[in-house]
């Protein structure tokens, strides 16, 4: 899995729960973070979203339920 990978699985998931355009949630969820396994050996990703409360809401509660599905990704 990389991070482009879960970035689609993001942006498939917002679109089919909350509408709206595969622009606006990339705009929101902005680019993944990708740390190093050995400092993060649970789960290497992070998005910092930025948008409206309910945007950021909705990509935050996504993060927790992919977090347990997808904890490791390669920035390729």
């Amino acid at each position: 899995m990389t991070a482009a990978d879960l970035t689609d699985i993001f942006l498939a998931a917002l679109i089919r729960a909350h509408g709206s355009t595969k622009a606006r949630w990339r705009k929101v969820l902005g680019r993944p973070r990708v740390y190093d396994r050995e400092t993060h050996p649970h789960c290497n990703w992070s998005f910092s979203p930025s948008g409206s409360v309910v945007e950021v809401a909705a990509v935050e509660n996504l993060a927790d339920r992919l977090r347990g599905e997808y904890p490791i990704v390669s920035d390729a």
